[in-house]
């Protein structure tokens, strides 16, 4: 269980970043830096239909409405900060053996209806669903959200924050390693280089993604 501080995950080989778990004070920002990140994902873009007026204003609210659930149950969201305590970037991880998964709790699927519609809220369940059928392990993390401003792209930031995703996982002795799914074809060498091998093609709605995977071997 995360208490809803700062906690440091490990130390930089800069000392201008370093990575922490998110406090409730950095929920607005990080729901920022993920709606601009997401904005043109092709998932999303499908899901909410982008071509239809208010898209921009569903998938603001389901990403807010996603990182709240997130914080309410305790599940993993993991931050860059620099040296002045500024949010470079974000993960949102779902752990293992988590009743937050697919089986979302009512409130949260009718407060998603009410701001995205029962049609989307249908396909980011159904989404979650396939991916979780196709990972070929049973104790794992799954990484719902990862972003990088895009201020500080290009810059080892995104690299940082997926060894601070290793050092979360080294420590936990329940989980087997991360999954991700990936709806955009130039992310994909991104993960490859911290070892996440592809596993699996998967459609979702009208999407053709790639679901990647990284075991991690504890002593």
């Amino acid at each position: 269980m995360f208490s809803k501080i700062n906690i440091k995950l490990m130390e930089s080989a800069t000392p201008l970043l370093n990575a922490a778990y998110l406090s409730g004070e950095d929920i607005n920002i990080a729901s920022s830096l993920l709606y601009k990140a997401y904005h043109d994902d092709p998932f999303f873009m499908d899901c909410f239909n982008s071509k239809e007026q208010g898209y921009e204003q569903k998938l603001r609210a389901a990403i807010r409405e996603e990182l709240l659930v997130f914080w309410e149950q305790n599940q993993p969201m993991i931050g860059i900060y620099d040296d002045d305590d500024h949010l470079l970037a974000v993960a949102c991880l779902i752990e293992p053996n988590s009743n937050f998964g697919s089986k979302r709790f009512w409130h949260w699927r009718l407060k998603m209806m009410l701001t995205a519609g029962m049609v989307s809220t249908k396909a980011m369940i159904e989404k979650e669903q396939k991916v979780r059928e196709a990972i070929p392990a049973e104790q794992y993390h799954l990484i719902a959200f990862i972003a990088v401003h895009p201020n500080h792209q290009h810059h080892g930031v995104g690299h940082y924050l997926l060894d601070a995703i290793d050092t979360m996982l080294a420590e936990d002795k329940n989980s087997q390693g991360a999954g991700v799914l990936v709806t955009v074809d130039s992310y994909i060498g991104f993960f490859e280089q911290a070892d996440y091998q592809p596993i699996a093609e998967l459609k979702v709605g009208e999407i053709n993604a790639k679901l990647m995977f990284k075991y991690v071997y504890s002593d």
